[in-house]
């Protein structure tokens, strides 16, 4: 009866800890990375995402990276007054991303800025982005610049 019991305890414990870990649940998923297309005279684009928190603790998207920039910025727009509408660096240089909820990056919102273009923004281009979260660590997307 003992080893019975013992080997139900134990399959329990095994049955739970495999339930818990799903090797195909991240974390954080990112959908549709995208930039949006610009002459080659513009020195700067910008990209957009959702950012999806899958886990149960707050994260939040420190920086991103790229060689398509010389630099990259986490940016929002903001409305200065009178119909006026400007652009800075996020405060406090992250976009929090609840547990089990989003942040959207999309134009006229949140969004990463590059500054400095290393590449021409063409339809189609694929750049991959290196996204750096506060518990998630690093992520590697790619973005396909498109003309909407």
């Amino acid at each position: 009866m003992k080893k019975t019991l013992l080997f139900l305890v134990l399959l329990i414990l095994v049955l739970t800890a495999v339930a818990c870990t799903n090797s195909n649940d991240e974390p954080i998923t990112v959908t549709d990375p995208w930039g949006r297309s610009s002459p080659a005279i513009a020195e700067n684009g910008a990209f957009y995402m959702m950012l999806s928190n899958n886990s149960n603790s707050d994260d939040a998207l420190l920086a991103v990276s790229t060689e398509a920039c010389g630099t990259a910025e986490l940016h929002e727009m903001y409305d200065k007054g009178e119909g006026v509408m400007g652009m800075r660096p996020i405060e406090g240089g992250a976009i929090p991303i609840p547990a089990g909820g989003n942040a959207e990056l999309k134009p006229g919102g949140m969004h990463v800025m590059c500054l400095g273009k290393q590449v021409n923004f063409v339809a189609g281009t694929e750049i991959p982005l290196t996204l750096t979260f506060e518990n998630a660590g690093d992520m590697e997307v790619t973005a396909v610049i498109r003309d909407n």
